[in-house]
């Protein structure tokens, strides 16, 4: 039996996919998140701009 790295092409070609595969899955991932992120930032956005709004709309003139 020889050591992974003396393997045949093969094997080589199903490693990398296998790790090509795993990064791919890990860059979803920090995605996911930052997109959770994102969204709550603009939600955040989106309520301060109408509460600055809805105080303009009420001030005395």
């Amino acid at each position: 039996m020889l050591p992974p790295f003396c393997g045949s092409n093969t094997d080589h070609l199903a490693m990398r996919r296998q790790h090509q595969e795993r990064k791919l899955a890990m860059l979803t991932f920090w995605r996911d998140g930052l997109e959770r992120q994102l969204a709550a930032l603009n939600a955040s956005i989106n309520t301060l701009e109408s509460q600055i709004k809805r105080d303009q709309d009420t001030q005395p003139s």
